[in-house]
């Protein structure tokens, strides 16, 4: 279960961080805001997307758009998403669970200059009902993350 691969992650690199399950779904940004007490905009929500064959995840603030012009400046190329069961490939994480922690094999982690005014977001964890607390430097140290302006 991919929550699993995320708690070994977190066991191996930051024992301090808690994974925090609960029962109502977090799969949502309007979701995890309400569940874990935060603005939508702390939410750190994870895209899964492709330039061409190469697959990378975004993580961006939760009410943060990807800007198309932007993001293909930056990459080259138009971003596309993709779809539930690409993301569960690439990823092992459901759609609403998506993150940068626990994945099978390495993806190149971009995060958004959105996230820079927060001092803690909350990412999902793995599940639909799972996410973290994490300082936002701390997460970008974790996941070799790449800062990068591509949202609007």
């Amino acid at each position: 279960m991919s929550i699993e691969s995320v708690r070994k992650f977190f066991e191996a690199h930051a024992p301090d961080i808690a994974i925090l399950e609960t029962e109502e779904s977090s799969a949502t940004v309007a979701l995890a805001a309400a569940a874990h007490g935060v603005a939508p905009e702390q939410i750190a929500k994870t895209i899964c997307l492709r330039v061409g064959d190469e697959p990378m995840l975004v993580v961006a603030s939760g009410t943060a758009r990807l800007d198309n012009r932007k993001f293909k400046d930056r990459f080259g190329g138009k971003a596309r998403m993709l779809d539930a069961e690409q993301v569960v490939a690439v990823t092992s994480h459901p759609v609403g669970g998506v993150c940068p922690f626990g994945l099978p094999s390495e993806i190149p982690v971009y995060c958004d200059v959105s996230l820079k005014p927060f001092d803690e977001i909350v990412p999902a964890a793995g599940a639909t009902n799972a996410a973290v607390r994490i300082p936002t430097e701390r997460m970008v140290e974790l996941v070799g993350g790449v800062w990068v302006d591509v949202c609007q």
